[in-house]
């Protein structure tokens, strides 16, 4: 896994150029790239969403394409449309802005139901059907959406159903005090956008997916990560647990975070640190835990800590990770 690990430093590296102070956040990004998954990034203003997706595309060399989200906003101006040519007397398919690498989907809760599920749509299959024609999306494919957790008036909530579709909901955060001097100085004289090079190449990346798919997960690691999960369907103060694919992307994220910090093996340590990204949104809070007013981070960290954690012995090959725990 050492190539893996160099990679995402390289990566996690130019990130730092922009972001400062958010390591943990950064990694965990990579982490839910590495893992083919979609990510949903819940903060209030300012506090560098776009900044990032940016950042993350100009590091990889890919293609970006930003959808800004609006009420107006049609299935046909995410997918593609067919357009009639006057000159050829025939419809030709106008590819949308989904037919990128790296797709950030600003402020997703602002589209309508029926633009979020052509979004989703695509997320889910990664591809497109227009007009009984169908198009592949090119791999690899990620969507970062972002979302202002704050402000309800003219928007659209997601359904719990398309929440599912995001392997990973994040919040950057406010920076420290430090951090956030370092960004006025940074940014002083120049952007710095403009400093983030092209560290990994699209190819490289997609074999680095299909790396840590090599991972191994000890059977009872694997149990775990499917008692952890169950334990949120058992819980009387939720109305709905996690599901399948919340295991499913559990077990992924794992393997791409073990990757990560150069270990070739999943720890239960993993499953403890990643799962509130992973499960906090697939969640529904109950009568019970409504009228207890306690929140969803509250029941399912009860309900998981409930849970016994294996204890495995990976053998000569363990050592300690570097990887940035995640407060």
């Amino acid at each position: 896994m050492k190539q893996v690990q160099q990679a995402a430093e390289a990566v996690l590296q130019q990130l730092e150029t922009v972001i400062f102070g958010k390591r943990a956040v950064l990694e965990l990004v990579f982490a839910c790239l590495l893992a083919e998954g979609h990510l949903l990034l819940e903060d209030v203003p300012g506090t560098a969403k776009t900044l990032l997706a940016k950042a993350l595309a100009r590091t990889l060399g890919g293609g970006f394409r930003r959808l800004q989200c609006t009420p107006d906003l049609l299935p046909g101006d995410v997918t593609g449309s067919s357009v009639f040519n006057q000159r050829t007397g025939e419809f030709e398919f106008r590819p949308g802005p989904v037919f990128t690498q790296i797709l950030l989907a600003d402020e997703v809760n602002r589209a309508t139901p029926r633009a979020q599920a052509a979004l989703l749509e695509c997320m889910a299959e990664r591809q497109v059907s227009v007009d009984n024609n169908t198009y592949l999306l090119k791999r690899p494919f990620f969507v970062i959406a972002t979302q202002n957790p704050v402000e309800h008036e003219g928007t659209f909530p997601l359904p719990e159903a398309q929440l599912d579709r995001f392997l990973m909901r994040l919040s950057i955060g406010y920076p420290g005090l430090r951090a956030e001097e370092k960004m006025l100085e940074r940014g002083e004289r120049s952007d710095p956008l403009d400093g983030v090079v092209p560290v990994l190449s699209l190819e490289v990346l997609a074999k680095l997916q299909e790396e840590i798919r090599e991972v191994h997960v000890h059977p009872e690691v694997r149990r775990y990560i499917v008692q952890v999960t169950a334990a949120t369907r058992g819980s009387k103060e939720l109305a709905l647990g996690a599901g399948p694919r919340a295991t499913q992307g559990l077990y992924r994220v794992c393997q791409a975070r073990a990757a990560l910090a150069g270990r070739s093996f999943v720890l239960p340590d993993d499953v403890k640190r990643l799962y509130p990204s992973i499960f906090y949104h697939r969640v529904i809070l109950g009568t019970e835990g409504r009228l207890s007013k306690r929140t969803v981070q509250q029941v399912v960290d009860q309900a998981v800590a409930l849970v016994p954690a294996p204890i495995i012995d990976p053998g000569p090959a363990a050592f300690t990770s570097h990887f940035t725990p995640v407060r």
